[in-house]
């Protein structure tokens, strides 16, 4: 055999391992269904109310930290409605405010919206995880990029929750945040 040919037998062998990978290890292989027997049980109505306090990192594309959040968080409820508020505050000095709106299906499915969200989040929320999918674009001084992004939250024994999100373009990561939240005592 040719010398290209090994050449494009070994990468499509280092393709198919990196799909299967993506596939079957890994962030992007969750599915909500692995969360489906663990407890405590996760109900956004219940553990995304009230004030809460949120301390986080970015990750770029390289792995490296790329900027440290913290931020106050306050949610509310009326029956299956909710508006989720975030005030970030980065590392950088920089302030951000994101206003969601959150719908509660009777199936364990939520919806959500944001004004920088394009369209609208899917959500699941099964044992003690919940996972949502959407697309976001970034605000022009962080380079206007829509994004699909992924959250999962994990809801702990004492109440935190740690959330853990991809975003990608293109089907790659650009970023990564890893946060915990706790609810505020009242």
């Amino acid at each position: 055999m040719s010398d290209l040919v090994l050449f494009a037998l070994g990468a499509a062998s280092v393709l198919g391992l990196f799909w299967l990978k993506q596939r079957f290890a890994g962030f992007t292989a969750q599915r909500p269904q692995d969360y489906a027997e663990g407890g405590p049980e996760f109900d956004i109505r219940r553990h995304l109310n009230g004030p809460m306090h949120c301390d986080g990192v970015l990750y770029g594309p390289l792995g490296r930290v790329s900027s440290r959040f913290t931020a106050r968080m306050h949610g509310s409820w009326e029956g299956h409605s909710g508006t989720l508020v975030e005030d970030f505050c980065y590392d950088s000095g920089m302030k951000q405010r994101r206003e969601w709106t959150l719908t509660s299906g009777n199936d364990g499915t939520f919806k959500a919206t944001a004004p920088d969200v394009i369209g609208t989040g899917e959500g699941v929320q099964m044992g003690s995880a919940i996972r949502l999918k959407y697309r976001i674009k970034l605000t022009e001084s962080a380079g206007g990029h829509v994004l699909d992004v992924t959250d999962w939250i994990y809801l702990l024994d004492n109440g935190s929750l740690v959330n853990r999100s991809q975003m990608r373009k293109f089907g790659i990561k650009v970023a990564e945040l890893v946060a915990t939240i706790r609810p505020e005592p009242v």
